[in-house]
This record gives structure tokens, sequence and C-alpha cells, in this order.
């Protein structure tokens, strides 16, 4: 990927339960807050349009998060929003910081995911004879439907990472989806989260 921009330093953040946003895909959200109406509109007025996507994590954020370029924009009558992040790259929050704006907005890290700007990955143990079969019968689980010839033609990586993005898993499994430090390990957790959902397993975390 080539960036026209420089990396910065602080990006605004959008704590969200169990959204992640992988390396280069993309992820569709309705904005309605007026704090987060105020992050977008602040957001255009930079030179990257970054949005830091991260979860909740106890009292506090997860340590890491991914950011992503404001790449499509529509405001309905009643002024909430529908935008489209377009992953850049995961960062390693530094600290996250109040400020004159409603929102928090975070000192990051780039360096660790060098890789997530550059392009993008294959997976050479993917077994789509043996995932396809698995996949489908969680989703009939699950009560979830698929375009099964759109994701048979699918890149390796767009289908690993849609999957690891739209599945019902629990917050700390999709974080550790979005952790996984390469493709190949991201589709041996997926497909053992998967297994787990099948064996019994909740795809949902406990309530506290």
């Amino acid at each position: 990927m080539t960036l026209h921009f420089d990396l910065p330093d602080r990006v605004p953040l959008f704590p969200l339960p169990g959204a992640v946003l992988m390396p280069r895909a993309r992820l569709p959200l309705h904005i309605f807050e007026p704090r987060y109406l105020q992050m977008i509109e602040d957001a255009f007025r930079t030179e990257h349009r970054l949005i830091g996507m991260i979860q909740p994590e106890g009292d506090g954020l997860a340590t890491i998060g991914c950011a992503g370029r404001v790449v499509a924009f529509q405001e309905n009558d009643d002024g909430r929003l529908m935008i489209t992040l377009q992953a850049v790259s995961r960062f390693r929050l530094s600290e996250a910081e109040e400020g004159f704006a409603p929102y928090l907005r975070g000192r990051i890290d780039w360096s660790s995911f060098g890789r997530d700007r550059s392009g993008s990955e294959r997976d050479p143990g993917l077994d789509r004879d043996a995932l396809f079969p698995l996949l489908s019968r969680f989703m009939e689980s699950e009560g979830l439907s698929t375009d099964w010839e759109a994701a048979a033609k699918a890149e390796d990586e767009m289908l690993i990472n849609s999957l690891s993005m739209m599945l019902p898993f629990g917050h700390g499994d999709k974080q550790a989806l979005l952790e996984s430090p390469t493709l190949a390990d991201r589709r041996e957790l997926l497909v053992g989260l998967i297994e787990f959902a099948l064996h019994g397993g909740d795809t949902e975390e406990p309530l506290q």
C-alpha cells in the first residue's frame, strides 16, 4: 500500500466492542452519537482522514487496534452518517488522551506493523475443501448465510479477514484474531474457534 500522507503519531479513537478492522479490509460503520459525528467531521479536516478502531478491554482499551481511512461517506436526512473505513495499518496504543474534543485520541506506535502497509498476504496452507464444510456447519448453527460462490472466488486474505471480522466470536477472540502476526496464524486461530464452537464452546463471552 502506497500512502500519500505521513502516518500521524496521534489518531482519534473509536472504541467499539466486537468490531475489529483487519489489515487491508474495509469496515462499514453507522455513526450517530454526537461525539463520533464530531470525530468524523474533524477527521475530514486532516490530510489522512484516519480513525483508530479499538476494542474496550476491562476498564480501558486494548493495546492493539487498527486505523482506517474514511473512503466513503453518506449523510442521512436525520444527520446520521454511513461511512466506510479502509484499513491502513494496525497500531500499538501508547496512551489514550482526553482533550478539548468530546472523544479520545490515541498516542500510537506503528513500528511493529510495517507488513500491513505492503501487498496482500497469501496463505499456502489454506485448505478451502476442508474449511468450507466446517464453515457451513458453523453458519447453519448460528443461523447465518453467505455467498458461497463469492467466497470460493475470494483471495486468501479477503476470505480469512472477512470471516474474522463478521463471524460472531467474543470480544477476546476477535482481538486475538486481530493480533495474529500472519495470515496463516489468523486462519489457524479462526479454524480453531469454529471447531471449538461446533464442539459445544460458546462463541460469546460470559457476562461479568
